[in-house]
């Protein structure tokens, strides 16, 4: 439907001046920590919000950029060309939208409490889960996935990387 609408404002001849957002209250998980078609873990896949934005003025690209879904509305502000207040929590990414670059926040704090209790931290290429209630599910208590190396998040990395597990606990602690 979005190739659909696209196309529709290119023959309306008003693509140009038309700005498109569609995304999602949530992602969802595929086999991912052994959960299929729910949202009810704070990982990746459950967090990482789907975002297409298509604004004037701005070229087509892909960003990976830490983000809260709250820094859509302060980046829309910006690109509106008007001040985000000083007291929102909301961070725009307006400039890496429009220089390009593919930079966003040092991390970001998750948290799920649908079936499970989780709180995590994304952050570099990790993401690392306190499970506080694993709705029966079995997790260990702190999970440690290298999303680069297991995008699948199969293999806990915890123990093997305490290094990093005590980093992600440190930055979901403060």
């Amino acid at each position: 439907y979005a190739g659909k609408l696209l196309r529709l404002l290119e023959q309306l001849g008003i693509e140009d001046d038309t700005a498109v957002m569609i995304s999602a209250d949530h992602g969802e998980t595929l086999g991912e920590l052994n959960i299929y078609c729910d949202h009810q873990t704070a990982d990746e896949y459950t967090t990482h919000i789907p975002l297409i934005l298509k604004w004037p003025g701005l070229a087509a690209g892909r960003q990976r950029g830490l983000h809260y879904q709250i820094d859509v509305t302060a980046t829309l502000l910006e690109l509106l060309g008007q001040k985000v207040p000083d007291s929102w929590d909301g961070q725009s990414f307006a400039s890496a939208l429009q220089s390009g670059a593919d930079i966003g926040r040092d991390h970001l704090v998750l948290s799920q409490g649908a079936w499970t209790c989780q709180r995590g931290v994304r952050f570099e290429d990790f993401i690392l889960m306190s499970t506080l209630h694993d709705g029966y599910h079995l997790f260990d208590d702190v999970m440690l996935f290298d999303l680069r190396q297991d995008p699948f998040e199969q293999h806990n990395l915890a123990q093997a990387r305490a290094d990093v597990s005590l980093r992600g606990l440190t930055l979901l602690s403060q």
